[in-house]
């Protein structure tokens, strides 16, 4: 029998962007974990991670959140191996611009399956083998923080997780267990190509480095904030929409993207 439970990362979403950062990070910063469970689609780009990490135990699951069966799959493993999750990031998402009217069915239905559906089946799935000191981080957005003409739907999104994480906050206190949202503004990944998104010149001016943005996040995590923000830009953004009439702002947003494309 063994002497210990096996204690682990998990972390989706980790083929690229803020997901890759998050298990390089981890590694750096949590060399008492036994293994990384690391998911994605991309199998090819999850072994490539494990090749960097070679002083690492990477355990790669390649799979495919927006199809229900990878849940199937996920809960069988975590029964099998029954491990400590002591840090859970949910890092999988994706968007797509444009007035709701001119993007596809499936577009939208995808971005709301990965992004809030998918987050919160891996995080139901994870919390029986969470403990006090555990942490879990989501992968919110500043666009959180406001409803955004022209990103609609991923903004939706967005506000969805940071409103889970405030309630599982709560709901997860007494057992000391944290949970943080991350609310970036716009950072460098392959994110906005991915979904054919184009910046502004205002957002190209703010953009982050992930890896800035992910070193926050897991700091902000280990002191058991609530919401993790990176960037002055964004910590506006959050305070103007506490404080001004959303309705204003909205359509001051709908001006900005309106003369995006002027």
């Amino acid at each position: 029998m063994k002497k210990y439970r096996k204690q682990i990362a998990l972390v989706t979403g980790a083929s690229s962007g803020m997901g890759r950062c998050f298990v390089q990070q981890i590694a750096e910063q949590y060399p008492y974990l036994h293994e990384i469970w690391v998911i994605a689609r991309r199998r090819e780009a999850l072994e490539r991670l494990w090749e960097e990490l070679p002083e690492t135990e990477i355990q790669i699951l390649a799979l495919d959140l927006s199809d229900k069966s990878s849940f199937s799959v996920l809960s069988e493993r975590l029964k099998r191996e029954r491990p400590c999750v002591r840090l859970l990031v949910n890092a999988a998402g994706l968007g797509h611009n444009g007035p709701v009217d001119s993007q596809a069915l499936d577009g939208i239905c995808d971005t709301i399956d990965v992004n809030c559906r998918a987050l919160m089946a891996v995080t139901r799935l994870c919390l029986p083998y969470l403990k006090p000191g555990s942490r879990v981080i989501q992968l919110a957005s500043g666009s959180a923080f406001l409803p955004q003409p022209g990103f609609a739907v991923y903004a939706a999104s967005k506000a969805c997780v940071l409103s889970f994480c405030r309630s599982l906050q709560e709901e997860l206190r007494p057992k000391g267990i944290a949970v943080t949202a991350v609310c970036p503004g716009p950072v460098r990944t392959e994110f906005f190509q991915a979904g054919g998104i184009s910046l502004s010149p205002l957002k190209r001016l703010f953009l982050a480095e992930p890896e800035r943005v992910v070193r926050k996040a897991l700091a902000d995590a280990a002191k058991g904030k609530a919401v993790s923000v990176y960037g002055f830009s964004i910590k506006l953004v959050r305070i103007a929409a506490k404080l001004l009439p959303q309705g204003a702002l909205v359509r001051l947003s709908s001006r900005v993207l309106a003369a995006r494309h002027d």
